[in-house]
């Protein structure tokens, strides 16, 4: 039975029964994270929505703030298999999707064989993937879109459920290489990950001191969250939240209607349609870790910023000014009617 028909077969009840278990489970796994990472709850929220939505996310933030760690957290939590890669400017594509070398069998005969590289995973960290080449940066995006690799005209399915969690320094930019549109539109969401406040950093530095590790318990696996996954499908999404997520990635287009009169001085560029669609499929998720098998105008807004940030681009106003694009970004949320 298809999702899609058990939608319509669910029971009020049903569904409300499945939106409970969702809400309990994602607690439970956030809260497990939440004992080995310091702080940065809302970058956890936006990792996990990201992964139980089949997404990908751009961490940006300074080194030395957990980013690490969190993936390897998240890997233990969910019972994923874990490769990191350090992206570096002389990382070829082989180095990253693997290559085809010559070997002999028994018989002296030589034939060509596939060696997988690392991202043959599950749980991929793209450490400063600004680093890389764009050559190399390419080699992610059939994967990140699609799940697979294709090389030497065959193409290879990864493992699901398969997430890429990339960082970037935003402070040191020389030897970087700025990921093209195309890849930062394959990311659901940019997070910025904030410096800890003085709790959190003396939190930080007592572990450290005291030699405490927290070990992350696990708690699923990846049948369990492609299981989870299904449950987001029969999530109720109302013609006027589908019309409202539409109306805000279109707010941020100059040349229409919805725009405010920033976006009309500063952006280039809006986002894209995988905008409205990454909005809907977060809404989902905040939605059923509040317990409700419905999506409501909060859920849309709630990780607005993360989806919309980093598919816009400045023009020559907007960057001679420094503008900063969060701050146009918010404009654009809360300054949108939610009838119209």
């Amino acid at each position: 039975m298809s999702d899609q028909t058990r939608t319509t077969t669910l029971s009020p009840a049903e569904l409300q029964a499945e939106a409970d278990q969702f809400r309990n489970e994602y607690r439970a796994v956030k809260e497990a994270v939440g004992k080995v990472i310091v702080g940065q709850q809302r970058v956890v929220e936006a990792t996990l929505t990201a992964l139980f939505c089949g997404g990908n996310v751009l961490l940006e933030g300074v080194p030395g703030l957990g980013k690490t760690e969190l993936v390897k957290a998240l890997a233990s939590v969910l019972k994923l298999d874990f490769r990191r890669i350090q992206f570096t400017p002389d990382l070829m594509p082989a180095d990253v999707i693997g290559t085809n070398m010559m070997t002999s069998d028994e018989t002296g005969s030589y034939r060509f064989e596939f060696r997988k590289g690392p991202i043959f995973t599950q749980l991929l960290l793209a450490d400063e993937i600004n680093r890389a080449t764009p050559k190399t940066q390419s080699a992610l995006l059939e994967t990140m879109q699609e799940g697979t690799v294709t090389t030497g005209g065959t193409t290879y399915r990864l493992e699901p459920p398969f997430f890429v969690l990339a960082t970037q320094n935003p402070i040191e930019q020389e030897g970087t290489f700025p990921l093209p549109e195309a890849q930062l539109d394959r990311f659901m969401f940019k997070v910025v990950v904030p410096f800890l406040n003085r709790e959190e950093l003396n939190e930080v530095v007592s572990r450290t001191i005291l030699k405490k590790k927290y070990e992350a318990e696990s708690i699923l696996d990846g049948p369990r969250i492609l299981h989870l996954r299904g449950v987001l499908d029969r999530v109720v999404v109302s013609d006027p939240m589908r019309d409202y997520a539409c109306r805000m990635v279109l707010a941020t287009h100059p040349d229409s209607s919805y725009a405010t009169d920033r976006v009309k001085k500063f952006l280039r560029w809006g986002a894209s349609p995988r905008a409205a669609q990454a909005l809907i499929r977060g809404a989902r998720v905040h939605a059923l870790s509040q317990g409700r098998a419905h999506v409501a105008f909060e859920d849309i807004r709630y990780f607005a910023g993360e989806v919309l940030q980093h598919r816009v681009l400045l023009n020559y106003d907007g960057q001679a000014e420094n503008i900063s694009v969060q701050e146009v970004i918010e404009e654009c949320i809360t300054g949108l009617p939610t009838g119209g």
